[in-house]
C-alpha cells in the first residue's frame, strides 16, 4: 500500500506510479517518456488511489505539473546507455 502504480484509461497517460512514503511520483505517458516528480502531496496520491473516477490526466495536471510545491526531477540520469 505504500507503493503503488495506477492504471486506467487515459490518452495520453499509460500508468502514474506513487510512493507514499517519499511523496514521490512517476509518471509514464504513452509515447514512452517519463517524468518524476517529489514532494508531492500524499493525501492528493491516497485520493488517486481510491477514487478510481479521477482521469490520470487531470490528477497529474493538478497535483504535477501546475503545483507550485511539487518538484520535477531529472530522469535523464537514471537511464542506462
Amino acid at each position: 500500500m505504500f507503493n503503488f502504480t495506477v492504471f486506467r484509461s487515459s490518452s495520453a497517460i499509460e500508468a502514474i506510479t506513487c510512493s507514499l512514503v517519499a511523496g514521490f511520483a512517476l509518471v509514464t505517458y504513452k509515447n514512452g517518456s517519463t517524468y518524476a516528480y517529489k514532494n508531492v502531496s500524499k493525501r492528493a496520491m491516497l485520493n488517486l488511489y481510491f477514487n478510481k473516477n479521477i482521469s490520470l490526466g487531470f490528477w497529474a495536471n493538478t497535483n504535477l505539473i501546475n503545483n507550485e510545491r511539487v518538484a520535477y526531477i531529472n530522469t535523464e540520469r537514471f537511464a542506462t546507455v
